[in-house]
């Protein structure tokens, strides 16, 4: 479970995160959506232990993650919007590595390794220096080290950037597996499309505070039934409507 108590954060005179208080339940997938600038970044990054806040708690599965970083970090996979791995490494390298960062046993680390190789389709470049990588492949690489010490809560930002079709339908597919087995998700995207097919729910920021929050089913009681594209554009800025799409 992932509880956020009137957590604020601000750069200057900007407030960038506003009294921000929030429960996402063991096993749920939750989406949290908003434009350029309404905090999700800043959010994400304070969870993830990156940044501090100015005020509020962050606590995840009974661990205070200010108090006990380290502890917190021991159930956390974090997948941020830009991969950020050693280039000299192979890939298969670069998840021994982690596996070895969190202590696992080497059987562990090694099945471990052999599922995600076949389950992101790995297997035809882990051998391989990551800096000859794709970017979509580095992605894979990095929702295999997330993943790796199987983790109780994840935290992801923006995760289909640079994935093909296919690997956003396995890999979807796949965070629908973690969260039915009890694996909390907290997804910070832009995506409305993947927010609308994963989401068990869904929360709206705007200007670093929460504008909405619930069920897709549950804004569609409220707004009456739309899809979540036309829900978040009524949300967020009622007079403004989405572009048609292209034929």
């Amino acid at each position: 479970m992932i509880e956020v108590y009137n957590l604020s954060k601000a750069f200057g005179n900007l407030k960038a995160v506003d009294n921000l208080t929030l429960q996402v339940d063991d096993g749920n997938l939750f989406s949290f959506l908003g434009p350029n600038g309404a905090g999700k970044t800043t959010t994400i990054k304070m969870l993830a232990g990156l940044m501090t806040p100015d005020s509020g708690r962050i606590v995840f599965n009974g661990i205070d993650i200010l108090k006990e970083p380290l502890a917190a970090r021991q159930i956390t996979g974090y997948i941020p919007d830009a991969p950020n791995l050693y280039e000299k490494m192979t890939g298969r390298e670069f998840l021994q590595l982690i596996g070895n960062l969190y202590r696992m046993a080497a059987a562990h680390i090694r099945s471990q390794i052999e599922f995600y190789e076949e389950k992101l389709q790995l297997r035809p470049w882990v051998g391989q220096r990551i800096e000859e990588y794709s970017r979509g492949m580095k992605q894979r690489i990095v929702f295999a080290a997330a993943l790796l010490h199987e983790p109780e809560i994840l935290l992801i930002d923006e995760p289909m950037v640079g994935l093909d079709p296919q690997t956003i339908r396995t890999t979807r597919h796949l965070l629908r597996e973690k969260a039915a087995r009890g694996l909390t998700i907290f997804l910070s995207t832009h995506d409305l499309h993947t927010a609308g097919k994963l989401s068990d729910r869904i929360i709206i920021i705007n200007h670093g505070r929460m504008v909405r929050a619930g069920s897709l089913e549950e804004l569609r009681d409220h707004h009456g039934q739309q899809t979540l594209e036309e829900l978040y554009f009524n949300i967020i800025d009622p007079g403004e409507q989405p572009d048609a799409p292209e034929c």
